[in-house]
Formats: C-alpha cells, sequence, structure tokens
C-alpha cells in the first residue's frame, strides 16, 4: 500500500533497455541515478526526499523473443511459449530489483492483483501469468494502487502512425488518444510480440481512462524532464 505522503510513478520498464543481447549496465547504472534522485537524501535532488515511490514493471525484451521462436520451432504450444517469456522477465527483474538494493521491496512482485505493505521506495515486478504482458501487469498496477499515469520506457522515441522499421515515411505522434492508438496496435495478443504497448493493455488502459507516456529509455534525461514537468520527447496516449 503506497504511503500517503508519498506520489507512487508506475514504470513499464522494456527488457529490450535491461538486456539488448547481453546485460547492459550502462543503462543500468544510470536508471538508478535517475531514480534516486527523487528517492534518496540528496539536497539538490528536484523533489524533496522521499516524495516519489515507483513500481518497476520489468519486460522480457529481445531475450525473451529470442527463447520464444527457438520453443515455436520446436513445436512449443503458446502458453509454453508464455511462461518462457513469464520467466524470463522475472530473470531480468531480479537484477534490477538488485541494483536498488536497500531501496528496494525484497521480492520481485509477480501477482499484480494483490497489493504489498512497504516502506521502501523501489518496487519490482514482472509476469504474472500467460496471456499477460508485462505492459498489462503495470495496467493492473495502476488499477490496484489507484494511479492514472504509467511510464513505458521503451526503444523508441515515439509512437508512429506505422511500422517506422517498415516504412520510411511513418510519421512521429507527440498525442494520440486510444482509440487511435489501438487501430495502430492491432487486438490481438501473442508471446513475444513486439508493440509500443500491448492491445490488450492498450484495452484496460482505455477503459480506465489512464493516461500512458512513452519515453526512449535510452534517453533518460526525459525521463527526468517529465518527472519534473517539463517538456519531453515521447508520446501522450490518453
Amino acid at each position: 500500500m503506497p504511503i500517503k505522503t508519498k506520489e507512487t510513478i508506475i514504470i513499464s520498464l522494456g527488457g529490450s533497455l535491461v538486456v539488448p543481447g547481453e546485460i547492459d549496465l550502462g543503462f543500468l547504472k544510470n536508471f538508478k541515478h535517475t531514480l534516486s534522485k527523487y528517492i534518496g537524501s540528496d539536497p539538490t535532488s528536484p523533489r524533496l526526499r522521499g516524495a516519489l515511490r515507483f513500481f518497476v514493471l520489468v519486460g522480457g525484451g529481445k531475450v525473451c523473443r529470442v527463447y520464444q521462436k527457438a520453443l515455436l520451432e520446436f513445436g512449443a504450444k503458446e502458453n509454453d511459449r508464455d511462461w518462457m517469456g513469464i520467466n524470463i522477465s522475472r530473470l531480468n527483474a531480479e537484477v534490477v530489483k538488485q541494483l536498488f538494493i536497500g531501496h528496494s521491496y525484497d521480492k520481485v512482485v509477480t501477482d499484480p492483483t494483490k497489493k504489498i505493505t512497504t516502506s521502501k521506495d523501489i518496487v519490482i515486478g514482472a509476469g504474472y501469468k500467460p496471456g499477460w504482458s508485462t505492459d498489462y501487469v503495470s495496467v493492473l498496477t495502476a488499477k490496484n494502487y489507484g494511479v492514472k499515469t504509467i511510464i513505458n520506457l521503451t526503444n523508441v522515441d515515439y509512437v508512429y502512425d506505422k511500422n517506422p522499421n517498415e516504412f520510411p515515411d511513418a510519421k512521429p505522434l507527440k498525442e494520440i488518444d486510444w482509440k487511435n492508438f489501438m487501430r495502430i496496435v492491432g487486438d490481438k495478443w501473442v508471446p513475444g510480440l513486439s508493440m509500443p504497448f500491448d492491445p490488450r493493455a492498450s484495452k484496460l488502459a482505455s477503459s480506465l481512462k489512464l493516461k500512458v507516456i512513452m519515453i526512449n529509455g535510452k534517453n533518460l534525461e526525459r525521463l527526468e524532464d517529465f518527472l519534473n514537468n517539463k517538456p519531453f520527447i515521447g508520446t501522450v496516449i490518453q
């Protein structure tokens, strides 16, 4: 349960930022440095000490899709491929939890429907069950704790009107509503799906009237700009 004097920030952290091929120690150190400004005792911090607490839901990323592709080659069912992704997201989450040791809740949270009670400023979560991406888990966490905004740290600058890897004329979108966003991502979830925010999570976020902020995690100063209520580079979905 969030402490009343603290604002809860939910971050859906793309696994491809944590493990783009191998564990990105540089990114993780920068991520720790960024969040520490909002939970530590540094008098130069942009916010008062302890003003924020973070729920960080860690995804499986590229590594997850590599394993799922191999399982598919061997005839694995969708449920089994989903469990592979869940287990990899939990492994990634253990790394991120260790990063914040001393500030983080002592377990990786895997059930977003249950509230936890802790005085720690960082809570790390991961995949829950088949059919539920970490994006979906982040939306359920927001619902459970009454949070209205989710930050989705990904590896692109914006949401685009079509896949920029396939269409050179794809246009970046600084703002988009849920109805039009869901036209882009579709309505079908499959294990390992790579989308800015997955279809099931988008549908639930829309029904809950949540706001999702898409920010490129490779440029963490953009995350700081958002947290400091400054103009930032990214996409707002609402």
